[in-house]
């Protein structure tokens, strides 16, 4: 038998189009990598341009979005030898997730995490979501 991971903190990925609405919807434990969700959420979706902060700044996701013909609009991380251009106005509206992601904050069942399964959260942050996107 495999010991249960325990999950101290929970991550909310959210991909919002570009009026601040929700396309896809993941959780994960908070000490996992934002970048590990990126590929697989964009599998289902085809986007002109993939908006992200530094924490995404890889090769492996950079290429395979280019190979996508995805423009990838993500700073590089200071610390890279060979700096890329980034569109800074479009990276601007990558606010629009930010303020997805504090409306799903008022809900307190969220805000909190109620709910111990992942398959429970989810429902809610996806149950919220939809609650957002009616008002």
């Amino acid at each position: 038998m495999g010991r249960s991971r325990v999950w101290l903190t929970t991550k909310i990925h959210t991909i919002c189009d570009a009026l601040g609405n929700p396309v896809e919807l993941d959780i994960t434990p908070g000490q996992d990598a934002d970048i590990n969700r990126a590929e697989p959420m964009l599998e289902n979706i085809d986007p002109d341009a993939f908006l992200a902060d530094r924490s995404y700044n890889a090769d492996r996701l950079i290429d395979k979005l280019t190979k996508r013909e995805i423009a990838p609009v993500i700073p590089p991380k200071r610390n890279r030898t060979t700096q890329r251009e980034t569109n800074f106005a479009l990276y601007r509206e990558r606010n629009l997730v930010e303020r997805f992601i504090n409306k799903l904050k008022r809900f307190r069942a969220i805000a909190t995490r109620y709910d111990k399964l992942k398959s429970t959260f989810l429902a809610a942050v996806q149950f919220a979501s939809v609650v957002i996107l009616l008002n």
